[in-house]
């Protein structure tokens, strides 16, 4: 079989034409229709194309005289071995993708003028413009070894950059054709299938032999690598398509990244769609026209994502492309999408995101989160203050429990904010958790926010413990600021003479404790226990400190009330749910040791205070009998007699009470 290239229609100039007459004959065919539509820049190097192939074609004339057959002016040919041993045709989906051995037959007529290979390359008939090209630059190949060019090297170098430059254009016309492929609203099949077959041909007359060439005519007959340039066009037609995806501007809409990413999986599985179903038969299966395809979309979306990321974002922004990533991207809404199964597929893909920039990303949400969150936090605390706080508004109770909205508030916003940053990662969800705990710094804690979260870690323990302790430090300063000026009021003179009631201070009490019962254990009891360990504690501190000497009546006065008061305290607190029995007795021993007038009876009821608290001290059993008036010498006697013993002040059971009680300081002339 064999294809005849395309012929010049009349004969070229003779040798006698001038140079005018040559410009004047380009000028024509430079002006043609089909030259307008190419870009300046080739039509200016045309002209040197053309004046170039042609001063050879008079060079050749004037050797050869009236022979007029010259090697320009040969008919140009191919013929195809039928050979099987030199011809190898496969059929993939249709497409015939040929590996031939091509030989130039030396026939009468005239080859193609660049400017005329040129055209053909205009009107994308490839396969004709690189059969016209391969006979020019078999020639040259051949002329240069008979060193026709010995003495005029610079002829061959014009030469070499024509062929050189018709090889570039029809790169330039494969990289078109695939950029027009997704362009189009129809896949122009004849074409696809043609580009492949010029593939074909051009890799099977210049097969790669593995030897490294360098620049300038040495790349004479080396492979154009037009495979790798059909791989590089789809790379960029692919990049271009998503830059075309429309992107509303944040000011047009608030909703802008949401929409351009809808816009954007919408277009790209439309392409993928079109690729599966028209592009993809025209190819060989060898070219994988589908997994080219996807890993092509997949690092111009990776790319265009790492753009949109170096955006100011807004929180809801950046959820918003995390979310795109996370759980969108590989979905059934995208690359999983039904209709493109099983050609498109996705398990082989690399991550969209490196784990660098993923992280970035992630630290960015957390980061804007945080503002988002202090302003939550500080807008429901604003409400509960200045409608429930400020006008004194009880507590709803339920299940026993309190009930504040504004623990519902608080809860709701993290559970909220904890969700959708779990469904990106489990990560993301247990930073959301911190950072939301440590903005309840400022407001007052909530209990049940562990329990209600299901965590567990070390750092939100470290965060819930330092809530509880700003808690318990905020109760006890308001119960401080209430009871102690009514503590102080302990053994004065109108404390004794009754006109200082009980009352106040029991009521004082039992305002902060008997909120305790509404609070989940084990925080209630153990600061119920405080609370009565508190009360006890302040009540001996004010009754031991330093006073004037009590006559035996008011002694016996002072005893009998403060064995009332302690019967009331110790009760009224036990029965609001305290289980701290062992400080019942405490200030009752005291009471008698105070109001009793044997000297005997005086020794076991101090015997009875050190044995029921071994943090006694001695400072503190001195204090107490010198309230109840004895002297140095008879103090000091007692306390060898009864608890010089005492081998535990720090209390034996881990109990503490007088350990944490001042001892005063007794100064006694007598």
């Amino acid at each position: 079989m064999e294809l005849n290239a395309r012929s010049i229609t009349s004969e070229p100039a003779p040798p006698t034409n001038n140079t005018e007459e040559e410009k004047m004959e380009v000028a024509s065919e430079l002006n043609s229709p089909t030259m307008h539509s190419g870009n300046s820049g080739f039509i200016e190097r045309g002209i040197k194309t053309m004046l170039s192939f042609r001063k050879s074609r008079q060079s050749l004339s004037i050797e050869k005289g009236k022979e007029g057959t010259g090697t320009w002016k040969r008919k140009l040919s191919w013929r195809f071995s039928k050979s099987s041993e030199e011809n190898e045709t496969t059929i993939c989906n249709g497409v015939e993708v040929i590996s031939e051995k091509i030989e130039a037959e030396s026939i009468q007529g005239k080859p193609l003028s660049v400017m005329e290979i040129h055209e053909l390359v205009q009107k994308r008939q490839l396969l004709e413009a690189f059969a016209s090209i391969k006979y020019l630059e078999d020639e040259l190949i051949a002329e240069r070894d008979a060193e026709k060019y010995k003495d005029n090297p610079q002829e061959f170098v014009r030469k070499y950059k024509d062929v050189d430059l018709l090889y570039n254009s029809i790169t330039n016309m494969i990289q078109s054709i695939v950029l027009e492929t997704l362009e189009h609203p129809t896949v122009e099949d004849t074409m696809l299938t043609s580009l492949v077959t010029l593939i074909a041909r051009e890799e099977a007359a210049h097969p790669n032999t593995g030897i490294s060439v360098h620049s300038g005519s040495d790349l004479f007959g080396i492979p154009r690598k037009w495979r790798e340039e059909w791989m590089a066009a789809v790379n960029e037609s692919t990049r271009k398509r998503i830059q075309r995806v429309p992107m509303p501007s944040k000011e047009e809409m608030s909703s802008w990244l949401v929409l351009h990413l809808d816009l954007l999986q919408k277009h790209l599985r439309e392409d993928l769609l079109k690729i599966k179903l028209s592009v993809k038969k025209c190819y060989p299966e060898e070219y994988q026209v589908c997994d080219t395809y996807v890993e092509a979309f997949h690092k111009a979306i990776a790319s265009h994502l790492e753009d949109l990321s170096q955006r100011p974002l807004e929180f809801n922004e950046l959820y918003t492309l995390l979310d795109w990533v996370a759980n969108t991207y590989r979905s059934e809404l995208f690359l999983g999408h039904p209709d493109l199964k099983p050609e498109v597929k996705t398990e082989n893909l690399t991550l969209l995101l490196t784990p660098a920039h993923w992280d970035k990303l992630k630290n960015d949400y957390i980061a804007s989160a945080k503002g988002k969150i202090k302003s939550y936090f500080g807008n429901i605390l604003r409400l509960e203050v200045t409608e429930k706080w400020e006008k004194e508004v009880h507590p709803e109770v339920k299940e026993n429990f309190y009930h504040s909205s504004l623990s519902f508030d608080i809860q709701t916003i993290i559970a909220e904010h904890m969700k959708i940053s779990g469904e990106i990662s489990r990560s993301l969800e247990m930073k959301m958790l911190e950072l939301c705990l440590a903005e309840l710094y400022e407001f007052m804690p909530r209990s049940g926010l562990e329990t209600a979260f299901k965590v567990n870690t070390e750092e939100l323990q470290k965060i819930s413990s330092a809530l509880t302790r700003n808690f318990t430090n905020i109760f006890w300063n308001k119960l401080r600021t209430k009871a102690q000026p009514l503590f102080k009021k302990i053994l004065t003179k109108d404390w004794i003479l009754a006109t200082e009631k009980l009352d106040s201070l029991v009521l004082a009490v039992s305002q902060f404790s008997k909120h305790l019962q509404h609070m989940r254990e084990p925080m209630g009891q153990e600061l119920l226990r405080n609370i009565h360990k508190y009360v006890v504690r302040e009540y001996i501190t004010q009754v031991i400190k330093p006073r004037r000497k009590m006559n035996a009546e008011t002694r016996q006065q002072v005893s009998e009330k403060m064995n009332r008061e302690a019967r009331i305290l110790n009760n009224t607190l036990i029965d609001q749910g305290s289980d701290s029995d062992w400080l019942l007795p405490a200030i009752h021993h005291i009471a008698n040791i105070i109001g009793e007038k044997k000297k005997d009876e005086i020794k076991e009821y101090v015997k009875e205070l050190c044995q029921d608290y071994p943090d006694i001290r001695k400072e503190h059993v001195l204090a107490v009998l010198a309230l109840r008036g004895l002297g140095r010498t008879r103090r000091a006697a007692i306390f060898r007699q009864v608890c010089h013993r005492l081998e535990s002040p720090d209390g034996g059971d881990g109990s503490a009470l007088f350990a944490e009680i001042d001892a005063p300081v007794i100064i006694s002339c007598f």
